[in-house]
């Protein structure tokens, strides 16, 4: 016999309507609940919609501040690449030196930037204690030139005799983005130093990850004989 199935209905697998009073009992609440809270409200919202126009007017501000900033440092660099320290540091008179961009556009790219050079103009001219404060003060993105700048922050350690410093930025300095260009020469500098704090150990191991990785580097025959020098001590 064959089973006849009845039909479904149509609103079988339909949820039931919400009952209309307790549909308006929930917004009679929030409406009351609104009227109650109202300058609560208000307050969180108005804070809010602060928030958001201070962002923007910031974002603007540092976008053009740094416009800015970019277009005074161009006088400045080319004083640092003629050697013009003094005239790259503190300006001419007309233009913004270093140091003012600093001062004056603290929040732009240009000012971090405007750190790096005021540190290695400061340690050509022998002012080591400036050169470390600017150099470590920079901070970059670009790994290459943040390599660099921690080579010369070791570098300005080295001429106030602080060696263990000097070790610990020569390390910054090889061990960020290492490459066949520069890294050699990071730790041929890092090498130097541990001789001349008598970490002979520690020496031998540098020459030799410069004699194992950067065979084609200018440094590697000069790792290659103070390896050879240094063995020579050890026996």
């Amino acid at each position: 016999m064959v089973k006849i199935r009845k039909p479904k209905k149509e609103n079988d697998n339909i949820l039931p309507i919400e009952n209309t009073e307790a549909l308006n009992d929930t917004l009679n609440k929030s409406e009351e609940f609104i009227n109650n809270n109202k300058n609560i409200i208000y307050s969180v919202l108005g804070v809010i919609v602060l928030l958001i126009l201070g962002f923007s007017a910031f974002s603007y501000f540092k976008e053009n501040q740094n416009n800015t900033a970019q277009e005074e440092m161009f006088q400045a660099v080319y004083y640092f690449e003629k050697d013009s320290l003094v005239q790259a540091l503190n300006g001419d008179g007309n233009n913004y030196g270093f140091l003012e961009i600093i001062d004056e556009y603290s929040l732009s790219d240009a000012a971090n930037l405007s750190k790096f050079y005021a540190g290695a103009s400061y340690l050509k001219l022998g002012n080591y204690e400036n050169a470390i404060k600017y150099l470590t003060e920079f901070s970059s993105s670009d790994l290459l030139i943040q390599a660099r700048a921690y080579s010369l922050a070791g570098d300005a350690y080295v001429e106030i005799s602080d060696l263990e410093n000097a070790i610990y930025y020569f390390k910054k300095a090889s061990n960020e983005n290492p490459n066949e260009y520069f890294t050699p020469n990071y730790l041929l500098k890092l090498a130097l130093v541990y001789e001349e704090i008598g970490d002979l150990n520690s020496a031998l191991d540098t020459y030799e990850e410069i004699i194992k990785d950067f065979k084609n580097s200018p440094e590697y025959q000069t790792s290659v004989k103070n390896k050879s020098r240094i063995e020579g001590l050890l026996l």
